[in-house]
């Protein structure tokens, strides 16, 4: 599997990890039940923070991605529900969105209007 992180990217970092878990498991890189690299050994492969990957991680674990188990590692526990694409586009829009000083119910009038 490949773990891109730009480092220069105004993309958390942590948002970047869960997008390569994302992307991994929508493109069958990654399948249901198997293990991730433990969160220190992938945090020095990509030079961040272990909290960095452990928050996504967290984050993953959340949206029902991902599963922990004590010693058995971090697994993947199921598919997403939504297309990877999708979910990188309104991350995208929330982040253009803010830039420009749009807030939440901002962005969903906006979404509202359009759909």
């Amino acid at each position: 599997m490949r773990w891109i992180i730009d480092h220069s990217s105004r993309e958390l970092l942590s948002h970047q990890v869960a997008r390569c878990v994302r992307q991994g498991v929508a493109s069958g890189e990654l399948r249901v039940g198997e293990q991730l690299p433990p969160a220190a050994e992938l945090a020095a492969a990509l030079s961040v923070d272990r909290n960095t990957v452990l928050a996504a991680f967290r984050q993953l674990r959340d949206e029902g991605l991902l599963e922990f188990r004590r010693g058995r590692g971090t697994r993947v526990a199921s598919t997403m529900a939504e297309p990877a694409p999708v979910a990188e586009a309104a991350q995208e829009l929330v982040a253009v969105a803010r830039r420009h000083g749009l807030g939440r119910g901002d962005l969903i009038r906006l979404i509202e209007r359009l759909t």
